[in-house]
């Protein structure tokens, strides 16, 4: 069973919902792998892992840009694999809004 987001990562992911709150087609979670996310229009583009932290859907090349700057890492899904759009932000709370932005408009063109 995975363990609950620390609480300081659960209130940094409820601010940027509220950021969001205002797009009707923005919405929250649902069940397992999606549980902690936002969807837009049913897709997720950005979440909170329990194990990996905040995570968020770019191109790949924008995923490799952030990666090789230190500014995140690769997402792996449950078995492992390494997901190429997907990327671990490791950067505090501030930056989350601007990425989960990016995320936004980069799923509303696929």
């Amino acid at each position: 069973m995975m363990k609950p987001p620390d609480d300081a990562r659960a209130r940094a992911f409820s601010n940027l919902e509220a950021r969001f709150s205002g797009d009707p087609r923005v919405t929250r979670g649902g069940r397992g792998f999606g549980a902690t996310s936002l969807k837009l229009d049913g897709k997720i583009f950005a979440m909170l892992s329990p194990r990996q932290g905040f995570v968020v859907k770019l191109p790949r090349e924008r995923v490799a840009d952030l990666v090789s700057a230190g500014r995140g890492r690769p997402f792996e899904g449950r078995k492992g694999k390494s997901m190429k759009e997907w990327v671990v932000v490791d950067q505090p709370p501030a930056r989350w809004f601007a990425l989960a932005q990016e995320a936004r408009v980069f799923v509303s063109s696929i």
